[in-house]
Protein backbone atom coordinates (compact mmCIF):
# COMPACT_ATOMS: atom_id res chain seq x y z
CA UNK A 1 0.00 0.00 0.00
CA UNK A 2 2.00 3.19 -0.84
CA UNK A 3 1.67 5.99 0.96
CA UNK A 4 1.40 8.47 -2.08
CA UNK A 5 -1.20 7.89 -5.41
CA UNK A 6 -1.84 9.86 -7.98
CA UNK A 7 -5.41 9.97 -7.14
CA UNK A 8 -6.82 13.62 -6.44
CA UNK A 9 -8.36 13.75 -3.16
CA UNK A 10 -12.19 15.18 -3.10
CA UNK A 11 -13.27 18.00 -1.28
CA UNK A 12 -15.44 16.58 1.15
CA UNK A 13 -12.72 13.82 1.56
CA UNK A 14 -10.03 16.57 2.28
CA UNK A 15 -12.92 18.07 4.43
CA UNK A 16 -13.26 15.13 6.00
CA UNK A 17 -9.82 14.87 6.88
CA UNK A 18 -9.37 18.22 8.10
CA UNK A 19 -12.27 17.47 10.65
CA UNK A 20 -10.44 15.30 11.92
CA UNK A 21 -7.21 16.68 12.73
CA UNK A 22 -9.43 19.29 14.71
CA UNK A 23 -10.78 16.34 16.52
CA UNK A 24 -7.81 15.28 17.44
CA UNK A 25 -6.47 18.55 18.69
CA UNK A 26 -9.88 19.05 21.00
CA UNK A 27 -9.62 15.52 22.00
CA UNK A 28 -6.26 15.89 23.60
CA UNK A 29 -7.73 18.76 26.00
CA UNK A 30 -10.61 16.14 27.38
CA UNK A 31 -7.80 14.57 29.70
CA UNK A 32 -7.24 13.61 32.97
CA UNK A 33 -3.88 12.34 34.87
CA UNK A 34 -3.78 9.33 36.84
CA UNK A 35 -1.14 9.72 40.03
CA UNK A 36 0.30 6.23 39.34
CA UNK A 37 1.48 7.18 35.67
CA UNK A 38 2.97 9.44 33.08
CA UNK A 39 0.05 8.82 31.15
CA UNK A 40 -3.15 10.68 31.37
CA UNK A 41 -6.47 9.42 30.14
CA UNK A 42 -8.05 11.38 27.19
CA UNK A 43 -10.53 11.27 24.46
CA UNK A 44 -8.09 10.85 22.02
CA UNK A 45 -8.46 7.39 21.39
CA UNK A 46 -11.59 7.67 21.05
CA UNK A 47 -11.44 10.26 17.95
CA UNK A 48 -8.26 8.33 16.76
CA UNK A 49 -10.91 4.98 16.18
CA UNK A 50 -13.47 7.43 15.02
CA UNK A 51 -11.10 8.70 12.31
CA UNK A 52 -10.26 5.47 11.64
CA UNK A 53 -13.36 4.30 11.14
CA UNK A 54 -14.64 6.74 8.63
CA UNK A 55 -11.46 7.28 6.56
CA UNK A 56 -9.67 5.14 4.79
CA UNK A 57 -5.89 3.97 5.19
CA UNK A 58 -4.14 6.17 3.82
CA UNK A 59 -6.08 9.17 5.15
CA UNK A 60 -6.06 7.71 8.71
CA UNK A 61 -2.30 7.76 8.25
CA UNK A 62 -2.09 11.46 6.96
CA UNK A 63 -4.30 12.41 9.90
CA UNK A 64 -2.67 11.18 12.20
CA UNK A 65 0.83 12.62 10.76
CA UNK A 66 -0.17 15.84 10.52
CA UNK A 67 -1.72 15.85 14.37
CA UNK A 68 1.60 14.64 15.39
CA UNK A 69 3.75 17.04 13.15
CA UNK A 70 1.29 20.10 14.61
CA UNK A 71 2.00 18.87 17.92
CA UNK A 72 5.82 18.30 17.43
CA UNK A 73 6.35 22.14 15.77
CA UNK A 74 4.99 23.06 19.09
CA UNK A 75 1.10 23.26 18.74
CA UNK A 76 -0.55 22.25 22.27
CA UNK A 77 -2.21 19.65 20.07
CA UNK A 78 -1.30 16.82 22.91
CA UNK A 79 -2.55 15.35 26.12
CA UNK A 80 -3.40 18.28 28.09
CA UNK A 81 -2.02 21.11 25.76
CA UNK A 82 1.36 19.67 25.86
CA UNK A 83 3.84 20.01 22.60
CA UNK A 84 7.49 19.53 21.51
CA UNK A 85 9.61 16.98 20.33
CA UNK A 86 10.46 16.00 24.23
CA UNK A 87 6.89 14.30 23.82
CA UNK A 88 7.47 11.87 21.45
CA UNK A 89 10.89 10.60 23.18
CA UNK A 90 9.03 11.13 26.58
CA UNK A 91 7.58 8.43 28.75
CA UNK A 92 4.32 8.25 26.56
CA UNK A 93 5.68 8.93 23.03
CA UNK A 94 5.29 5.61 21.98
CA UNK A 95 1.61 5.75 22.34
CA UNK A 96 1.57 8.68 20.03
CA UNK A 97 4.11 6.56 17.10
CA UNK A 98 1.95 3.58 17.73
CA UNK A 99 -0.80 5.42 16.49
CA UNK A 100 0.69 6.17 12.97
CA UNK A 101 0.48 2.11 12.37
CA UNK A 102 -2.65 0.88 14.85
CA UNK A 103 -4.95 3.61 13.62
CA UNK A 104 -4.28 2.96 9.30
CA UNK A 105 -4.25 -1.15 10.28
CA UNK A 106 -7.70 -0.88 11.66
CA UNK A 107 -9.14 1.66 9.21
CA UNK A 108 -8.00 -1.69 6.77
CA UNK A 109 -9.38 -4.32 8.88
CA UNK A 110 -12.82 -2.38 9.53
CA UNK A 111 -14.16 -3.55 6.53
CA UNK A 112 -16.18 -2.43 3.81
CA UNK A 113 -19.71 -2.25 5.55
CA UNK A 114 -20.48 -0.22 9.05
CA UNK A 115 -21.39 -2.97 11.36
CA UNK A 116 -20.54 -2.11 15.26
CA UNK A 117 -19.42 -5.39 16.09
CA UNK A 118 -17.24 -5.33 13.64
CA UNK A 119 -15.68 -2.12 14.52
CA UNK A 120 -15.26 -3.25 18.30
CA UNK A 121 -13.74 -6.48 17.43
CA UNK A 122 -11.62 -4.84 14.91
CA UNK A 123 -10.61 -2.09 17.22
CA UNK A 124 -10.02 -4.38 20.22
CA UNK A 125 -7.89 -7.04 18.25
CA UNK A 126 -5.63 -3.95 16.24
CA UNK A 127 -5.40 -0.44 17.56
CA UNK A 128 -5.65 -1.03 20.94
CA UNK A 129 -3.03 -3.67 21.79
CA UNK A 130 -0.70 -1.95 19.05
CA UNK A 131 -0.98 1.58 21.24
CA UNK A 132 -0.91 -0.37 24.41
CA UNK A 133 2.29 -1.83 22.91
CA UNK A 134 3.76 1.39 22.13
CA UNK A 135 3.18 3.11 25.58
CA UNK A 136 4.34 0.12 26.79
CA UNK A 137 7.79 0.20 25.22
CA UNK A 138 8.39 3.66 25.43
CA UNK A 139 7.58 4.06 29.53
CA UNK A 140 10.00 0.64 29.68
CA UNK A 141 12.52 2.14 28.10
CA UNK A 142 12.52 5.98 29.01
CA UNK A 143 11.64 5.33 33.17
CA UNK A 144 14.25 2.63 32.75
CA UNK A 145 11.30 0.44 34.78
CA UNK A 146 10.66 -3.26 34.27
CA UNK A 147 7.94 -4.85 32.32
CA UNK A 148 5.85 -5.58 34.70
CA UNK A 149 5.95 -2.37 35.80
CA UNK A 150 5.30 -0.44 32.29
CA UNK A 151 2.43 -2.81 32.01
CA UNK A 152 0.89 -1.63 35.12
CA UNK A 153 1.60 1.79 34.09
CA UNK A 154 0.89 1.85 30.24
CA UNK A 155 -1.72 -1.17 30.15
CA UNK A 156 -3.78 -1.92 32.70
CA UNK A 157 -5.07 1.18 34.01
CA UNK A 158 -6.29 2.01 30.43
CA UNK A 159 -8.15 -0.93 29.34
CA UNK A 160 -11.48 -0.24 30.65
CA UNK A 161 -11.45 3.40 29.53
CA UNK A 162 -10.21 1.98 26.03
CA UNK A 163 -13.23 -0.70 25.98
CA UNK A 164 -15.39 2.37 26.87
CA UNK A 165 -13.78 4.85 24.37
CA UNK A 166 -13.95 1.96 21.29
CA UNK A 167 -17.89 1.19 21.83
CA UNK A 168 -18.41 4.84 21.67
CA UNK A 169 -16.51 5.33 18.56
CA UNK A 170 -17.85 2.26 16.76
CA UNK A 171 -21.62 3.83 17.54
CA UNK A 172 -20.59 7.05 15.87
CA UNK A 173 -18.80 5.17 13.40
CA UNK A 174 -21.37 3.30 11.87
CA UNK A 175 -24.26 6.18 12.33
CA UNK A 176 -21.65 8.63 10.47
CA UNK A 177 -21.02 6.63 7.68
CA UNK A 178 -24.63 5.59 7.16
CA UNK A 179 -25.35 8.84 6.87
CA UNK A 180 -22.15 10.07 4.61
CA UNK A 181 -24.28 6.79 2.44
CA UNK A 182 -27.15 8.99 2.15
CA UNK A 183 -25.59 12.15 0.92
Amino acid sequence: MPLVENKKISTAELTKMSMCVALCCAAAYISFPLPFTPAPVTASTLVLSLTAFILTPRQTFTVILIYILLGIAGLPVFAGGTSGLGKIFGPTGGFILAWLISYPILSEVKGSTPKFSRYVIADLLTATPITYIGGLISMYLVMEISISQAFTMAVLPFIPGGVIKTLAAAFLGVRLNRMQKNF
